[in-house]
């Protein structure tokens, strides 16, 4: 019992982590965030799915509130963002068929995660945009795209760099973990 309890300390501590990762990096350019490493981690490692599912998106709405309540950044700004949080439990079930964790696999899941990510969010924009900045046939589609193409780049970067430090980790210490908590 105390070891599952410790292991929810550190999965509360994870997630209060990457919700300020989210919001300290926001400033940067196109910013650096650790929730999709985490949706494909929590999905691939943790065994009781509810707590897989919760900590992405309890890490995003914490960062969300943050945001709100700084003045940094709008926290929550319409239905798009919704889209965000349901492509972040898509990710999280696409974890969950990383049955065999090597850094092989890890890599190719993460890149393809960041590729989720960027087809899916973008695609939602140029799908909800009402304010006609992209014309809805192929080529205001492929401006979408290309606009966000420039996050692209800075995403399979921080998906790649924090998908090493979660399943890293995991390496090095999942052995401690209770196998109640984490799947084996």
């Amino acid at each position: 019992m105390k070891q599952n309890r410790t292991m929810i300390w550190i999965a509360a501590i994870i997630v209060v982590l990457a919700a300020l990762s989210r919001v300290a990096f926001y400033a940067q350019e196109f910013y650096f965030s650790p929730v999709i490493a985490m949706a494909l981690f929590s999905g691939a490692v943790i065994k009781d799915k509810k707590l897989a599912f919760f900590m992405p998106i309890v890490s995003m709405l914490l960062a969300d509130i943050l945001f709100e309540m700084s003045g940094i950044a709008k926290g929550f700004w319409g239905w798009g963002q919704v889209t965000g949080y349901g492509i972040l439990a898509l990710i999280t079930v696409f974890g969950f068929y990383l049955k065999k964790i090597n850094v092989l696999n890890v890599v190719g899941f993460s890149v393809a995660s960041s590729l989720l990510f960027f087809f899916l969010s973008n695609s939602s924009v140029w799908l909800m945009d009402t304010s006609g900045y992209y014309a809805k046939n192929f080529s205001g589609y492929m401006d979408c795209l290309a606009a966000g193409i420039p996050f692209l780049k800075t995403g399979v970067v921080a998906d790649l760099v924090y998908s090493a430090l979660f399943f890293g980790g995991y390496a090095m210490f999942g052995k401690y973990a209770d196998n109640k908590f984490v799947a084996s």
